[in-house]
């Protein structure tokens, strides 16, 4: 992850240490690391992730492939 002036991250993935960290930080919660996870499933929340990207993956040659005609 980037890091920004005043400890801000910016962009990257979010993972359940973070997500601890913060609630040790913001509300002084001592949570069980692994506790975490059923915690954000209780309230709702979903783990999402993103489709990784190959690494020999060409951007232009996706942005030509749209260029052409159906």
């Amino acid at each position: 992850m980037e890091q920004r002036a005043g400890n801000t991250q910016v962009g990257g993935r979010l993972t359940g240490a973070d997500i601890h960290r913060y609630i040790q930080s913001e509300f002084g919660g001592n949570y069980h690391p692994d506790f975490i996870y059923y915690l954000l499933n209780h309230m709702g929340f979903s783990w999402i992730t993103s489709r990784s990207k190959h690494p020999k993956q060409s951007i232009d040659a996706q942005e030509a492939f749209k260029q052409i005609p159906n």
